[in-house]
């Protein structure tokens, strides 16, 4: 019988990594310069092992394998096959992110044959300096990128915004965009590790030599077409389910609860996941299996749950996601 998974957290030391992905995720000892903690992955080479239960010591992959259609659903599998379509971060960065784009899964198709990448980032903890770049302030075309580019202008025509915990970003892919320091978020992607870097503020390592820039795969992947604003907006609401984003890849509901939430699965036939943010809470699914969740966990509910009761203790912030 399958039930509520959690997976070892893929912990990435790097160098703008900053100091609170352990505290937050209750690891010790705390370890600094961590950037990344990969919570569920399918990403070759970074896959997930689930820690939890009798199946402790599986990979994310072995699962597919085994239960497939069970674990994911059937219209996910006949969409994806046996690639698990998303990946779930934590990201703290203490130095800016270089600016970046990714590609759609037309163009990710043909250049890698790989999916694309759409994500969205939840806010976690901003510094009172905290910015995320999303899109562009003014309208340019590609020739006038690949100048700024070249030039060291490309950030003054980006969106700049200063951030505050419960921001929510959409990024759909072709979208410019880029973490800036101090912004510690949760991260919802497809599952596919192509990033383009168009711009890297023109740091210089020992030697004197930048990061190698993508400007030319850049042009063809990036959406010039100008939006008033790129944040996400919505209206916090307790004890009630508020949809965050909506899209074909993914849908992301918060949920912020003190009363317990009874969740009617069985017309998804996806996964859910359920990303805790603050709090804790029992998970309880139609089988009776049941987990504790606290804060910094994910847990992996399989397609074949059809229902799940989330039991707060006293209050708990979750982030729900699956595929429509």
């Amino acid at each position: 019988m399958l039930y509520p998974f959690t997976f070892r957290p893929i912990l990435k030391s790097v160098i703008w990594g900053g100091a609170d992905i352990c505290p937050f995720k209750g690891i010790t000892p705390v370890q600094k310069g961590i950037g990344e903690s990969w919570e569920v992955s399918h990403v070759e080479g970074n896959v997930s092992v689930v820690e939890n239960g009798s199946l402790a010591g599986k990979s994310l992959d072995e699962l597919i394998q085994t239960y497939g259609k069970r674990l994911m659903g059937e219209k996910v599998v006949a969409r994806f096959g046996n690639t698990f379509p998303l990946l779930i971060k934590f990201i703290d960065a203490c130095d800016n992110l270089s600016i970046q784009v990714h590609p759609d899964d037309e163009l990710a198709r043909k250049r890698h044959n790989s999916f694309g990448k759409t994500e969205m980032w939840y806010v976690i903890k901003a510094s009172s300096e905290a910015a995320l770049y999303s899109g562009f302030s003014q309208q340019i075309d590609a020739e006038e990128y690949v100048k700024r580019v070249e030039n060291n202008t490309i950030m003054d025509v980006l969106q700049r915004y200063d951030v505050n915990a419960g921001d929510v970003f959409f990024l759909p892919a072709g979208r410019v965009h880029a973490i800036g320091a101090g912004c510690f978020v949760a991260e919802i992607q497809q599952t596919s590790n192509i990033t383009y870097r168009i711009y890297d503020y023109d740091r210089r390592d020992a030697n004197g030599n930048g990061r190698e820039l993508h400007t030319e795969l850049a042009k063809d992947a990036i959406d010039y077409t100008l939006y008033p604003d790129y944040r996400t907006h919505y209206t916090r609401k307790e004890n009630e389910k508020v949809e965050l984003v909506s899209c074909p890849y993914f849908t992301t509901n918060l949920l912020e609860y003190d009363t317990p939430y009874k969740r009617d699965s069985s017309g998804i036939d996806s996964f859910l996941i359920y990303i805790c943010m603050a709090g804790n809470a029992v998970i309880k699914d139609n089988n009776g299996q049941e987990i504790n969740v606290k804060q910094g966990q994910t847990v992996l509910i399989p397609a074949d749950t059809t229902s799940v009761e989330i039991i707060p203790s006293p209050s708990v912030k979750l982030m729900e996601t699956y595929i429509l």
